[in-house]
């Protein structure tokens, strides 16, 4: 049974779908109101699951009515990819990884079964280690597999 918070997640996708410049903009308030919920439950959604992690950028729009604009960005291409390397940090926690490796899978450029993989390697009960040593380490897996990628890429 889904959650509102994915129901409400799944809704943004579907418009972010539709629409062909894979961008939104809706209003807060228009969304609470479908959802029949507060408004800070489209914030915990926005702030959880469209993130920049997630490939998204949200945009608050104040004044003249206000909305959001809620921006899908693909990767595509390499130069996006190595953006990616340079902006991870020094050490990312699990479920920031398990973001990134589900957004590449959305992309196309890994598989269910690879992501299964790689979220198996970078579990906290596997890099078993003290904070923040651990998400040092996840750090460099997650750079390496993007790397690894950017690689495979130019090899073809």
């Amino acid at each position: 049974m889904s959650t509102l918070s994915d129901k409400i997640e799944n809704y943004i996708k579907e418009l972010l779908y539709k629409s062909s410049g894979r961008q939104v903009r809706i209003k807060r308030s228009q969304l609470a109101e479908k959802f029949m919920c507060v408004p800070s439950q489209i914030n915990y959604v926005l702030s959880t699951r469209f993130t920049i992690e997630h490939g998204y950028l949200v945009e608050s729009r104040r004044g003249g009515g206000g909305y959001l604009e809620i921006t899908k960005i693909p990767l595509s291409s390499d130069k996006e990819l190595i953006h990616l390397i340079q902006k991870t940090p020094q050490g990312v926690s699990q479920k920031m990884a398990e973001g990134i490796f589900k957004r590449l899978h959305e992309e196309g450029v890994l598989t269910k079964r690879e992501v299964m993989l790689l979220n198996s390697v970078i579990q906290r009960d596997t890099i078993a280690l003290e904070l923040p040593e651990r998400d040092r380490v996840r750090a460099n897996i997650l750079k390496a597999v993007l790397r690894t990628i950017v690689k495979g890429e130019s090899a073809h």
